[in-house]
């Protein structure tokens, strides 16, 4: 079982920056990707972007060149700094893992509001 648990969310200005956590309860040599998903009010999940276990990102074209994933393999932690942050931004962010065995897994979230 993966345990992941996020942090870092917030209220923010529009044009403004903030920073999420992601901690794992594995390594993550055990998964093939991490990253991030959100869901707004009344709209399904969406993917945010992701890191594959070689360091290869992908990210949604919404939110590209104004996200950066990375992560610290030593921590088991993956970040998703967000910056010119917009109120269409405003969501529920969860953590993603996949692992190498199967199956997808998400955190419990941590809410974001862009608002002024």
């Amino acid at each position: 079982q993966v345990q992941l648990v996020e942090s870092g969310g917030g209220l923010v200005q529009p044009g403004g920056s903030l920073r999420l956590s992601c901690a794992a309860s594995r390594s993550f040599f055990t998964f093939n990707a991490v990253g991030w998903y959100r869901q707004a009010p009344g709209k399904q999940r969406e993917l945010v972007g992701l890191i594959t276990r070689v360091g290869i990102t992908n990210y949604a074209d919404s939110v590209k060149g104004r996200c950066t994933i990375s992560r610290d393999n030593t921590k088991r932690t993956v970040y998703l700094q967000m910056n010119t942050l917009k109120p269409e931004d405003t969501a529920v962010y969860y953590c993603y893992v996949r692992p190498t065995t199967g199956g997808d897994y998400w955190g419990q979230g941590t809410q974001v509001t862009v608002s002024s």
